[in-house]
């Protein structure tokens, strides 16, 4: 008889055949003869070629997936590795006797395809397909059979579950497992196997207590409890059935409970946790043999001791400029809710052993068990305390050339780190640049202080020009100066005005009172125009301002450039007349030479 694959919809019994392969990190054992018609090789060296078979903890032959196998909490677990022969045969055989008649059971393997999808096989390698059957113990009566269709290779290793479904007929009570190659070996077809499982099948049992819950969870100041249980099947696979309840304190070891063989069943008055379910047959006498009854879920009944209080890890003190929390310990099974207050109070972070914040303050940690909610019976508290700052104020500050500046880090008693090296309140630099300090206080929070120190240029003074009662100060450089005439009074502006002709000294100093330039000069000062006609004013041509110290001369040219006078006298007077007769009224043309300064100009004549 054909079947397709599938699994058992209802509940199932426990294991009546199970193949896990064993753990370990040798090689086989060998199945057993005629359990497979593959030959087994130690993985050693040698590799399971084609129509071999081994046993190991590892799959990396040829370029395969190297992964686990596939049980549960198996350390080094072995797995069925098949290297697919060039023609269709058994992976695996097992008899299986001491069934029940009537009777259904589903037959399931864990598969997994070992090439890779980007392996250099044609079409990405063979794909495994894989016969479940099932024949009777003569092995000539196929009673099931159903295939997994082509399982293609994967990117990754992936395991896939796949059964039968099958009842045994009237009066059979052994049965015949069979795993069947539906392909070709080659590149490709190469599979591992592992946990084999062969188990009853029957109706879906639910189990409910008397207001629809799948479990119950108490606090310990709850119980004793009782509760009454009512089984459910939904007769997909039984016609009738037979009860046994079971009870266990542990969910693993289970023990029948006398005479409660009803679809009802009312606990004891508990004070501990237990477990319950129930054995469940098409007829009594079958409740007895394992391969021939289900068992429905579990119904917990949890009652959990109240938790003790969190244990804290120990208050806290944070900078400002580091946000943190604390924390709260507490067992497995349990779980931490913070509150603002010892009591009552508000619920400020619930389900985490962590709890951070930006304020100071006391908080307080509640155990809380997972299940039944179970509270402590105080709150623990935990301080956060946050620390200030120290306080410093980012600088810019002028360096005159040439010199040097001090330079701090605001705030004393704490300890200092400067981007030099140094280690101190203070630091002494002749360099423009930037500096930084970082200044960690006695609560050990840090913060760093920025100083931008820029240099500022001693001015230079190219030349001071005289316009006449004015003069200017010219500088080579630019930069913010200020001017002086005597050293002490300053002015923004380098020009002075209606000064009288001499000898003077420009004084010129940077911002900030940087270095000040002395630049001697002589102010000569030209009269524009003269008038000599006897009221001694303006009768005579004479500068104002010649330097006694220096070399002196002068020549005046008429508009003809006809010398009309000179001399070297520093108190030289020029009356407007040439060999003693007056000159007529005109421009006339000078040059002055005082030193190595020469004056190029013009001067009126006026009568």
């Amino acid at each position: 008889m054909q079947s397709q694959l599938t699994f058992c919809e209802g509940n199932s019994g426990d294991p009546i055949f199970m193949e896990t392969f064993g753990t370990g990190l040798d090689d086989g054992p060998p199945l057993p003869p005629g359990t497979t018609t593959y030959s087994y090789v130690n993985g050693g060296p040698e590799q399971p070629m084609d129509g071999n078979y081994t046993i190991s903890s590892r799959t990396n032959y040829f370029d395969w997936f190297n992964t686990a196998d596939h049980t549960p909490g198996d350390v080094n677990g072995k797995s069925l590795i098949v290297n697919a022969s060039f023609t269709p045969g058994e992976f695996f055989r097992i008899p299986v006797d001491g069934l029940c008649e009537n009777t259904s059971y589903e037959f399931s393997a864990w598969l997994l395809n070992l090439l890779p999808s980007s392996t250099q096989c044609p079409n990405g390698g063979i794909p495994i397909n894989v016969r479940f059957q099932i024949w009777d113990d003569t092995d000539t009566i196929l009673l099931a059979s159903g295939d997994t269709g082509d399982i293609r290779g994967t990117s990754r290793a992936i395991w896939e579950q796949y059964g039968l479904v099958f009842q045994t007929l009237p009066g059979q009570t052994s049965v015949i497992l069979k795993m069947i190659n539906n392909g070709a070996g080659g590149c490709g077809n190469d599979l591992a196997i592992d946990d084999i499982v062969f188990r009853t099948c029957g109706d879906n049992i639910t189990v409910l207590d008397n207001t629809n819950n799948v479990s119950l969870a108490f606090c310990e100041e709850d119980v004793p409890i009782t509760t009454t249980l009512q089984a459910t099947p939904d007769f997909s696979v039984y016609s009738s059935h037979a009860y046994q309840w079971q009870e266990s304190p542990d969910g693993t070891t289970w023990l029948d409970l006398p005479g409660e063989t009803n679809s009802i069943y009312t606990t004891a008055l508990l004070n501990e946790t237990r477990f319950y379910r129930v054995k469940v047959a098409e007829d009594a006498i079958n409740l007895s043999n394992d391969k021939c009854n289900t068992i429905s879920d579990v119904f917990d009944i949890i009652i959990e001791n109240r938790p003790a209080p969190p244990i804290s890890s120990g208050d806290v003190g944070l900078c400002a400029n580091n946000l943190g929390g604390v924390r709260a310990a507490v067992p497995d099974g349990v779980r931490v809710d913070w509150y603002d207050a010892a009591i009552d109070g508000n619920l400020l972070l619930q389900d985490n052993v962590f709890f951070a914040t930006d304020v100071s303050g006391t908080f307080y940690a509640e155990a809380v068990t997972e299940i039944a909610g179970c509270i402590s019976t105080n709150r623990t508290p935990v301080t956060i305390t946050y620390f200030d700052l120290p306080v410093v104020v980012d600088e810019n500050l002028d360096l005159c050339e040439g010199t040097s500046i001090t330079i701090n880090a605001d705030i004393r008693g704490v300890d200092y780190l400067w981007s030099s090296g140094e280690e101190s309140f203070e630091i002494v630099v002749n360099t423009p640049g930037t500096y930084s300090v970082l200044v960690t206080d006695t609560n050990n929070c840090s913060v760093t202080k920025t100083i931008e120190v820029n240099q500022i240029d001693n001015p230079i003074v190219q030349e001071v020009i005289s316009n006449h009662r004015n003069i200017t100060v010219v500088t080579e450089n630019t930069g913010i100066f200020e001017y002086s005439l005597d050293g002490i009074n300053y002015q923004e502006n380098p020009t002075f005005e209606n000064l009288l002709g001499g000898t003077y000294s420009a004084f010129v100093r940077g911002e900030n009172d940087c270095d000040q330039v002395e630049f001697p000069f002589v102010h000569l000062v030209v009269p524009r125009f003269f008038t000599p006609n006897g009221d001694n004013r303006n009768d005579v041509f004479q500068p104002e301002g010649i330097d006694l110290s220096q070399e002196f001369s002068i020549e005046i040219y008429d508009r003809f450039s006809k010398l009309v006078f000179q001399s070297n006298d520093l108190n030289f007077q020029w009356d407007g007349s040439y060999n003693g007769r007056a000159l007529p009224a005109s421009d006339y043309w000078y040059r002055i030479r005082v030193g190595s300064r020469i004056l190029n100009g013009h001067v009126a004549l006026v009568r």
